[in-house]
């Protein structure tokens, strides 16, 4: 019998279903809204408003509970410092869900979760910033080759040797004929 067991399987294995979930939480704190299908958002929910609730509480053992879901320094600053603030006066409801249609592939169907009073600026700019590195860091090593091996322009003497050369060549190649 079933009783009081809440969440699907998912088609997963416990441990794996645990880090599906957890990677999912770190993209939603990360980028404050994801796509991801039904089910899976619905089971994500419970999970990080578990861990916006214990952010709201600055203490080290939360600091310590949060880490253990994340595993990222960086994650668990952004849920006590920004995150842990914006709800402090909300007494829970800190993630929307929205249908989205079905996925093409399988028409599974699809969610959108994100945070309620999301920071709009903040999806993508992990995406962004990394761009603007890879562009700088591009132009940089283009800079760098162009600067330390500048193009030399042909002698003109060393190209009428060059084409002299090939006639010779060419010419001592020729095939001889025997008598």
């Amino acid at each position: 019998m079933r009783h009081n067991i809440s969440g699907r399987k998912l088609n997963r294995k416990t441990s794996h279903r645990l880090s599906l979930l957890k990677n999912l939480s770190k993209s939603l704190i990360i980028h404050e809204q994801i796509e991801t299908t039904l089910p899976k958002a619905k089971d994500l929910r419970p999970f990080v408003e578990k861990i916006l609730t214990i952010g709201k509480i600055n203490t080290l053992a939360a600091r310590r509970k949060v880490y253990s879901y994340l595993g990222d320094k960086k994650l668990v600053d952004k849920v006590f410092q920004i995150l842990g603030k914006r709800y402090q006066k909300r007494n829970g409801g800190y993630v929307r869900i929205l249908k989205s249609g079905f996925r093409y592939g399988d028409s599974a169907p699809k969610a959108i979760i994100e945070l309620v009073e999301r920071d709009v600026n903040v999806k993508g700019l992990e995406d962004k910033i990394r761009e603007k590195h890879s562009k700088k860091e591009i132009e940089n090593s283009t800079s760098d080759n162009t600067a330390t091996s500048e193009p030399k322009k042909p002698d003109n003497l060393a190209v009428k040797k060059g084409k002299d050369q090939i006639t010779d060549d060419a010419l001592d190649k020729k095939p001889s004929k025997k008598d």
